[in-house]
């Protein structure tokens, strides 16, 4: 994989149901992190997006995305929050989101409801691993669509969070600030 440029993701352009949680007070931190609701992947990351949502519509789903590229800035204000790297990827090593490969993101029926997944979207207690023992049989239906979804596109997931997707091999690529330049600006 290569690194290339960001792409904007739109609804209309992606066919993607965008609920971009961090530019509003709905997060784990109970504050806004950006000042504007934008969505950003690097291209080929766009381009497997593209594949999950018709892989997704063939099942009768949309995705619903809520979060995808993240300044490193960003990242550290979710790492100052939660410095838990169970959860939160510390600067050091750097998230995939601020690689522009990592979205987090759920399904939703025909109806615009979002499937049951057992937990929230960044609720960081272990009920959110892929796996966790113990969830409902429809809860763990549906965590597997969204992982089968994703995987089929070229994704791959981590343990710790249903809703994180990134591309494999993302660690080899290099942060991207466009912080300061781009639409994506921090509060």
């Amino acid at each position: 994989m290569t690194a290339s440029r960001l792409i904007e993701i739109t609804s209309a352009n992606h066919g993607a149901d965008l609920d971009l949680v961090y530019a509003t007070p709905h997060n784990f931190t109970g504050k806004p992190i950006y000042k504007a609701a934008h969505c950003l992947l690097l291209e080929p990351a766009e381009a497997c997006l593209r594949k999950a949502v018709a892989i997704a519509r063939q099942t009768g789903m949309t995705l619903r995305i809520f979060d995808a590229y993240r300044p490193p800035q960003a990242q550290q204000v979710l790492w100052d929050f939660l410095p838990d790297p169970t959860y939160v990827a510390d600067l050091v090593r750097g998230s995939n989101h601020s690689r522009g490969t990592a979205l987090d993101l759920t399904l939703v029926d025909a109806s615009g409801r979002a499937l049951d997944m057992g937990t929230a979207f960044d609720a960081m207690t272990i009920e959110s691993e892929h796996f966790h023992p113990g969830l409902p049989e429809a809860v763990q239906r549906n965590r597997l669509l969204l992982l089968g979804v994703m995987h089929a596109a070229g994704f791959t997931h981590i343990k710790s969070e249903w809703w994180h997707y990134e591309l494999p091999g993302s660690l080899a690529l290099p942060l991207i600030d466009n912080s300061e330049s781009g639409p994506l600006r921090l509060m």
